[in-house]
């Protein structure tokens, strides 16, 4: 129940600010209408996209939990990343990555190259663009998992051609005390 009263609260809070900047528009001739229509659909309208890499960043950081409950500790970097390409990949997604190349310097890139999601696409080109609101969920389910490994990461993706996704994974070096 105070969730749902926050997020009244907050969108209250939004309207009174658009209206406060509508009030200003009249005052202020500089203030493009174009600018205002900008800030109301980025405040008001809620990102698809977002809610969903939030919703798979939750259940991939429970989600590891449970896969890793009955391994040895993972200790390196590199090790976790094979972990979440071999055995959570599987658990998460049905399948092993087909890929896996780095750079060494933090950047994964994990290749599928029949991912679930995206596997009923025709193949082609004409579906890329329409398949990124399907790849956030994933790509937060890797980032909650990574970041219930001690990782915390930057996980967005590339479709050159449907069904072959590549997973960018870029490791967030924490700051040293």
């Amino acid at each position: 129940m105070a969730i749902n009263e926050l997020q009244t609260e907050l969108a209250e809070r939004r309207k009174e600010w658009i209206e406060g900047l509508q009030n200003e528009t009249h005052s202020i001739p500089s203030i493009h209408s174009e600018q205002l229509n900008l800030v109301k659909l980025c405040c008001l309208q809620s990102n698809a996209e977002t809610r969903l890499e939030a919703l798979g960043f939750r259940v991939g950081y429970i989600l590891v939990e449970k896969v890793t409950k009955d391994i040895p500790r993972l200790l390196t970097e590199l090790d976790k990343v094979k972990f979440i390409c071999k055995e959570f990949w599987t658990a998460a997604f049905g399948k092993q990555v087909d890929n896996l190349r780095t750079n060494h310097q933090g950047v994964y890139v994990v290749q599928d190259n029949k991912f679930f999601t995206v596997a009923n696409f025709a193949e082609g080109k004409q579906y890329l663009k329409e398949s990124s609101i399907f790849l956030a969920l994933p790509c937060g389910i890797i980032r909650g998992a990574l970041s219930n490994l001690g990782i915390e990461s930057l996980v967005t993706t590339s479709v050159e051609a449907l069904p072959l996704v590549k997973f960018h994974v870029q490791l967030q070096k924490s700051p040293v005390p």
